[in-house]
């Protein structure tokens, strides 16, 4: 599947993941299973080597103006970059606009609403530096 969605080489995705808009992933990277991966608002990347792990959830995109001004504010857009040798733990979701740079480790069930360097070890709901 993952080479019919124009994957890199050796990258494998579960059969009931989802996958939107403009997502690129780069070489030896496991998608796990259950996980949404959603490039409709700008874009996803994933690089080389990384573990995205069960449940998690990706979004370049999100409804909050636009349900709350009942229907009058657009859609936030911005795209998504998760570096190289990444592995993000089950049922983490990560928001619009977040870059994530190579070596970074998220903690289970963690909420990403903002970038950090690489190497970081984040975890929480909103994430913090654990490390």
């Amino acid at each position: 599947r993952a080479r019919a969605l124009g994957f890199g080489e050796g990258t494998s995705i579960y059969h009931n993941s989802y996958v939107y808009g403009d997502v690129r992933l780069g070489k030896y990277t496991w998608i796990g299973p259950f996980t949404i991966l959603d490039g409709t608002g700008g874009g996803l990347t994933i690089g080389d080597h990384c573990s995205i792990s069960a449940g998690v959830q990706i979004y370049t995109h999100d409804s909050v103006a636009w349900a709350v001004s009942g229907g009058k504010e657009p859609y936030p857009h911005a795209p998504v970059r998760i570096g190289d040798y990444t592995y993000i733990g089950p049922h983490v979701v990560i928001s619009r606009g977040v870059t994530l740079r190579p070596g970074t480790v998220v903690g289970a069930n963690s909420f990403v609403n903002a970038s950090f360097p690489p190497g970081a070890k984040i975890a929480g709901s909103p994430t913090r530096r654990i490390d």
